[in-house]
């Protein structure tokens, strides 16, 4: 059904609805974005509307303020890969401060609470001596995956990332990457792949040897699984034994509070945007 929403749906929407709210409009990619923001504005004062993918929050936005002079308009989306082909965005457009929602979040103090409530203190200590802190050791695992994509993405290798099945690349001991189980995961998953196994393998060196912040390629998604695995399997306690995805980012969303959303750029970016413009945003603190 969302399939066929458009960018001058999402901006069709705002307009009807300006004569009754003369507040400001964010406008974001997915439910979980509406629900994670939802929590930091200024209810009265702050809409939030569901744009459905990413082309349509920066159309929609776009088309607010060029077409219907709607300067109360602005847009949060996941940059994904566009940091690492040197894209950058700029007012009314936000980006989250990496890859995406759930890799910014790991990058907070919510993922402290997270391992808080859900490691085993003794456990989690001897990983962190042999490993390094569970948030690097993730990164680690989890930007060679993002790499392949950005790959396949510019060289138009069609490689498929979906239903991945973690647990045959990710050390269960040490949470690291064997590259080449990977490679053979996703060329499995893959129809018809464009490339050989050693090919993308020597390519997938290259660009990890030139990448300087992993969290640039970490998608958050990778990053909970592995995260999931680490607790279930080397330094969680009892009530982590069998933590899904889904569950885990969950509780990581639930976490992540206020003062871990001010701390990022997004919240500083955005904030200053309000102050110059006048226009309502964030609760205040």
């Amino acid at each position: 059904m969302y399939d066929n929403v458009t960018a001058s749906d999402v901006a069709n929407e705002i307009s009807m609805m300006r004569s009754a709210f003369k507040g400001t409009y964010i406008v974001v990619e997915g439910v979980t974005d509406s629900r994670l923001y939802g929590k930091f504005t200024e209810k009265d004062d702050v809409k939030i509307i569901i744009a459905h993918s990413k082309d349509n929050v920066r159309r929609s936005v776009v088309e607010c303020r060029n077409n219907r002079r709607d300067m109360k308009t602005i847009g949060i989306i996941d940059p994904d890969l566009d940091r690492l082909r040197g894209k950058e965005h700029l007012p009314p457009i936000f980006a989250t401060d990496k890859r995406d929602l759930e890799s910014m979040i790991m990058c907070t103090r919510a993922l402290d609470d997270i391992l808080a409530e859900y490691a085993d203190p003794e456990q989690l200590e001897e990983f962190e001596k042999a490993q390094g802190p569970v948030r690097d050791a993730v990164a680690k695992a989890a930007a060679p995956l993002g790499m392949l994509m950005y790959i396949s993405q510019t060289e138009g290798l069609g490689l498929y990332f979906k239903d991945l099945e973690y647990r045959t690349f990710i050390s269960k001991r040490s949470l690291g990457n064997d590259y080449n189980r990977m490679i053979n995961e996703v060329l499995a998953l893959s129809r018809s792949p464009r490339i050989g196994r050693k090919e993308l393998y020597a390519k997938l060196c290259h660009v990890m040897e030139e990448l300087e912040d992993p969290w640039l390629a970490v998608r958050g998604h990778d990053a909970v699984a592995i995260l999931a695995i680490g607790l279930d399997e080397i330094f969680g306690s009892y009530n982590s034994r069998g933590i899904k995805d889904g569950q885990l980012g969950g509780s990581l969303r639930l976490a992540f509070s206020y003062d871990d959303f001010a701390d990022t750029e997004l919240y500083r970016d955005t904030s200053d945007w309000s102050r110059k413009t006048e226009n309502p945003l964030w609760l205040s603190r």
